[in-house]
């Protein structure tokens, strides 16, 4: 018996087709009036689509559809909010472009385990996701050429949810990537992308999703392709599931097959940036890269490598660091390390944060492959310092090359509707959300003009 499967999507007028082109850009989370026109489609509807477009659009009725078309008060609110959309898409007078060095070739690849972007896209868990999520959609503001790697999940992470008793179950829905803002990567024959990634004895192959938000994009790693075993395409099931193999696998999956998922797509960076210490397997893989290109020795590609790398570590205690047993890092890094040209030793030398220590650390990787090493505040600037002296033994505490960058937010993404309008009326003159000084005293003043 065949089985098979259907993906009803929705045939929108062609006054209203640009609610779909809306719903696959992630740009709608940070825009009101994007965010408004769906409402108004059905609010009840988008509520229960938990605020994901592509699958509301999905649920809405044909006859709903008819009925927006020849709403003139929603084509108007939609042609404003497309107006906008492809200004923002198009404007070449972003912030880096007035700010960016002459003949510069910045392309800067940031690789984190989860992103929070937004509802429709669950592939976060906590803080480092809607740090990551914030950084994408603050980079897309502000022109800056940054791509996202990250892996795409096919269950997320954990729902939380209480039964009729009181107690709490957890869920892990499927993420239907027919559901959300997603496409496969393809090459220019149309033929979709993937990469071979080795993992000790074994080889695994992902796929890659592509994510717009807004001017820039999010590169998704997915193993769960017929191609793979069972436990392959287990890989990329959970965020952070799993046992500690299934971990190290996940994390050789995002460094190592991010990088060369980059390199399938043609895509150069010229800085890699490693959001805590999950991806940094990436170094070696860049430095195999580049020895094997060159015809550098390790030192050499190690020196390149290292210039080229930023790292921000968010984590204020030892144990709350990713640790690997040196028998399971062994299984899956020693053809690595046999590729650099380096012994056992010197390979876990590398993630070791004294002689002494029994286990590998990716954040002792990260710190002592990475040339700029950044905390998120400047009191975890200290304590990281401090923390990590060991690293950097002969020198005090203060030069320990552990600087910090406080922790922002795309204030956009967290203004609501009510007060981005009321800071849009009587701060920016009805223009387009703008941004404030904290030493304007003309702002400041505005605001002391608002009515109670």
């Amino acid at each position: 018996m065949k089985i098979h499967s259907f993906n009803v999507q929705p045939n929108l007028p062609e006054n209203i087709k640009f609610l779909e082109e809306l719903a696959n850009d992630m740009w709608f989370t940070w825009n009101w009036q994007a965010i408004l026109l769906f409402v108004q489609v059905d609010p009840k509807l988008w509520t229960a689509a938990k605020r994901n477009p592509k699958w509301f659009l999905g649920c809405v009725p044909q006859k709903r559809f008819e009925e927006l078309s020849k709403d003139e008060t929603f084509v108007n609110n939609l042609n404003q909010v497309k107006e906008a959309y492809y200004n923002y898409k198009n404007n070449p007078h972003t912030w880096y472009q007035e700010h960016r060095r002459e003949n510069g070739n910045l392309l800067a690849a940031y690789f984190s385990m989860e992103y929070g972007i937004g509802e429709g896209l669950p592939i976060y868990s906590g803080g480092l996701g809607m740090l990551a999520g914030d950084h994408m959609k603050s980079a897309s503001d502000l022109g800056m050429p940054i791509i996202g790697v990250g892996l795409f999940y096919k269950q997320g992470y954990v729902q939380q949810v209480l039964n009729r008793e009181g107690w709490q179950n957890e869920e892990y829905p499927d993420n239907d990537w027919a559901h959300m803002p997603v496409t496969r990567v393809t090459d220019a024959n149309g033929n979709e992308i993937t990469v071979d990634i080795p993992l000790g004895a074994e080889t695994v192959k992902a796929c890659i999703w592509r994510v717009p938000v807004g001017r820039t994009s999010l590169y998704l790693l997915d193993t769960n392709l017929q191609e793979n075993t069972p436990a392959q395409r287990a890989i990329t099931e959970k965020l952070y599931g799993g046992d500690r193999e299934n971990r190290i696998r996940q994390e050789v999956v995002l460094g190592i097959g991010g990088v060369k998922a980059l390199q399938a797509m043609g895509i150069k960076p010229t800085v890699f940036h490693i959001n805590e210490g999950h991806s940094a397997f990436l170094l070696f893989q860049r430095i195999i890269d580049i020895m094997n290109e060159k015809h550098l020795s390790f030192a050499e590609a190690r020196e390149i490598v290292w210039a080229s790398s930023v790292f921000t570590t968010h984590t204020p205690v030892i144990a709350g660091n990713e640790h690997f047993d040196p028998a399971l890092v062994r299984k899956y890094m020693q053809s690595y390390a046999d590729q650099m040209h380096i012994s056992w030793d010197e390979f876990l030398a590398l993630g070791k944060e004294t002689p002494e220590s029994a286990t590998y650390c990716m954040t002792v990787v990260a710190l002592r492959l990475s040339a700029f090493c950044n905390g998120v505040a400047k009191l975890h600037g200290l304590v990281s310092r401090e923390m990590w002296h060991n690293l950097w033994p002969n020198l005090p505490v203060s030069e320990v090359p552990i600087t910090s960058i406080t922790n922002g937010i795309h204030s956009a993404s967290w203004i609501s509707h009510e007060l981005n309008e009321l800071y849009r009326k009587y701060l920016f003159n009805n223009d387009q959300r703008g941004e404030i000084d904290p030493s304007d005293t003309e702002a400041w003043a505005k605001m002391d003009n608002i009515p109670n």
